[in-house]
């Protein structure tokens, strides 16, 4: 029986780029919102009351799967989120990066109208308006044909009962608004019913709403850049004028980029709120504390806001320990109590539900650290835990409970608060044991019997003189994907500390962790939680948090959905120096352009391949840059892909 390893098992989905001095590290601790809303890469939030109870539902578009449905399980006045049924499943994310609703048919029920890397798309509601289904209707849009990523909204802008439709362009961040030229039950867009609002800079995001109550619908627009652009219609309901108004959201947005808004009254006490997405994926929430006549913006940060707080030195550990593919997370605490967070989200994005019942009986005593893995291979992932006074305690699961069998650690002990970690670490099909200590020295326990019965033997030395000062908290992970695992100990100080296994022997490499600490005691844990085929590190903290790193060396290229995704693009060398070289395979298709972006998402380069060569290799001269991150975007006639580059 294959082994589930308390580690996670990288697989390699694209090709391995050299070994790097240091790792390009990004903090996002939004990903351990206690609020269960997932952070995803490129959010766009919309709302709708989709299951027809009254409230707004949440729907969050998004570049790595289709869009996220989040059923508002509150009231009108007191919103709350949680993952409902999924609607969508079937629809591509490729057709749906963002998904707005409306009754588009005009037969009582709300429709969805997408924008993607394939253009618009019209998704009628078969179903009712408690129970919605949606179908595609092909052909329904003729207008931005071979145009990607256009993102919409719908209102009925010149007051003649029907719903028009305004459009962001991604490519030249136009606004343009298209008249309903049909009627209310056949809608139809036309080429020759436009008026261009302007130029946004790219990416341009737009939504419509009454924002200042005078039966008007204006019109806000997010972007690329950071802050957003309003403009209030100053004419009438049925002949608009667009007047942009700079002073509006003066200062809000300043801090994120890509921003994609959605106003809509949130707390049901008439105002428009503000909830935008960004890049990296945190939602930012405004209540308007004003009248609907005048809007006054104060922050909220706590709806979708804040991170998971266990009372006291935290030590996340990841396993997918339900089964469902993604991963879950265990940590001790330092009370002594094993807590349990299942992933009810997906493995790009978790949503973090605490299930700490079923382990109760895991506590000995205080700053507890626990070890979950198969250790009798009997399909059960057993948990081994350390604590203040230095013992090992192993607890079988016998699928109805944990029994706790005192024999099986009763001669080891390490002095002080020991950290056990579960590893096949010799590669002989059975989980050996990784200890580390108040001392600051890390212990091996070999299994030297099999993985159904297991006989545990100290190997002293295996470390080496390994000696991180104090408080030692060893995790595991192939980093530089060499085949075999890396070890990373974090310590009393807040440092974390990298050893690259070489030879037998393990070898500092501090640099890896640059621009990695945490707190008092940081307790670090590696697990792949945005899905993108890599190791990303999260720091459990003396004081009960967790401080999320995503690991940005190698990003999966963005494909069509299907059962196994495919290495379409390599970019290497990842850092590069002066030149970035560009590997393009079948599975990609036609090249049409490329484009680099700041950290700012401005485009500061881009050239038009749509005549060069099919699966093409080649090699860009991109001494010009500063060092830093950019994101490189491709467009290809199947497919958008981007991954993240870093120049030294």
């Amino acid at each position: 029986m294959k082994k589930i390893y308390q580690n996670l098992i990288v697989i390699l989905l694209v090709l391995a780029p050299a070994f790097l001095s240091a790792q390009p590290w990004v903090q996002n601790d939004a990903i351990f919102n206690p609020g269960g809303i997932p952070s995803l890469s490129f959010s766009q939030p919309r709302f709708a009351d989709l299951d027809n109870d009254g409230d707004p539902d949440m729907i969050i578009g998004n570049i790595n799967d289709k869009p996220f449905y989040m059923e508002n399980v509150g009231t009108p006045e007191t919103p709350q989120f949680a993952p409902g049924e999924d609607y969508f499943e079937g629809i591509s994310y490729i057709d749906a990066e963002v998904a707005i609703f409306a009754d588009l048919d005009n037969d009582g029920d709300l429709d969805m109208i997408t924008g993607g890397y394939t253009g618009l798309h019209f998704f009628e509601n078969t179903g009712d308006g408690t129970n919605p289904q949606f179908e595609e209707q092909a052909g329904f849009f003729t207008i931005l044909a071979g145009i990607n990523y256009p993102v919409p909204d719908l209102a009925d802008v010149d007051d003649d009962g029907d719903l028009d439709l305004v459009i962001g362009l991604s490519e030249d961040g136009q606004v343009k608004i298209y008249e309903n030229t049909g009627t209310a039950d056949a809608a139809a867009f036309s080429e020759a019913d436009v008026t261009e609002i302007g130029d946004v800079g790219l990416y341009a995001y737009p939504c419509f709403a009454d924002l200042d109550n005078d039966g008007d619908t204006d019109l806000l627009v997010g972007r690329d850049g950071f802050g957003f652009r309003y403009y209030e219609n100053t004419g009438t309901p049925s002949n608009a004028v667009w007047t942009y108004i700079q002073t509006a959201f003066e200062g809000m947005g300043n801090e994120t980029y890509w921003n994609s808004p959605d106003l809509i009254d949130l707390n049901g006490n008439g105002t428009q709120d503000l909830i935008f997405g960004t890049a990296s994926g945190p939602l930012v929430y405004y209540v308007n504390t004003g009248t609907p006549e005048l809007a006054e913006w104060q922050l909220n940060e706590s709806l979708f806001g804040g991170v998971i707080d266990v009372g006291g030195a935290s030590n996340p550990v990841f396993v997918d320990y339900d089964g469902d593919g993604d991963l879950d997370m265990f940590t001790g605490t330092q009370m002594g109590d094993i807590k349990y967070f299942g992933n009810t989200g997906t493995v790009y994005s978790p949503i973090w539900n605490e299930q700490s019942d079923a382990f109760t009986s895991l506590k000995h005593s205080i700053y507890s650290d626990v070890a979950i893995g198969d250790l009798n291979d009997d399909g059960r992932m057993d948990a081994v835990v350390g604590d203040l006074s230095g013992n090992l305690f192993y607890h079988q699961n016998t699928g109805l409970g944990f029994n706790y069998i005192a024999s099986t650690f009763a001669g080891f002990s390490f002095g002080g608060w020991s950290s056990p970690y579960l590893i096949d670490i010799d590669s002989d099909e059975d989980l050996d044991l990784v200890v580390g200590a108040e001392s600051g020295q890390i212990h091996f326990i070999e299994n030297q019997g099999d993985s159904q019965n297991a006989v545990w033997v100290q190997v002293p030395n295996y470390f080496g003189s390994i000696d991180v000062g104090s408080n030692a908290v060893p995790t595991f992970a192939d980093l530089d994907f060499d085949g075999d695992m890396d070890m990373a100990v974090g310590n009393v100080s807040g440092n974390v500390k990298y050893f690259k296994h070489e030879g037998g022997n393990w070898v500092a490499y501090n640099l890896i962790m640059a621009g990695v600490s945490g707190g008092q005691n940081t307790s670090p844990g590696f697990g792949d939680l945005d899905g993108d085929g890599d190791a990303d590190l999260t720091l459990g903290n003396y004081d009960g948090t967790f401080n999320y790193f995503q690991n940005m060396e190698i990003v999966v290229g963005l494909q069509p959905k299907s059962e196994t995704k495919t290495e379409v693009v390599k970019l290497f060398p990842n850092p590069f120096k002066d030149h970035l070289n560009v590997i393009l395979t079948e599975n990609a298709g036609q090249l049409k352009y490329l484009k680099i972006m700041n950290a700012e998402g401005q485009v500061i380069f881009t050239r038009d391949y749509s005549s060069a060569q099919a699966y093409s290799s080649f090699s860009l001269s991109l001494d010009f840059l500063p060092a830093g991150l950019y994101v490189v975007e491709l467009g290809t006639e199947k497919q958008m892909i981007r991954q993240r580059i870093v120049k030294r």
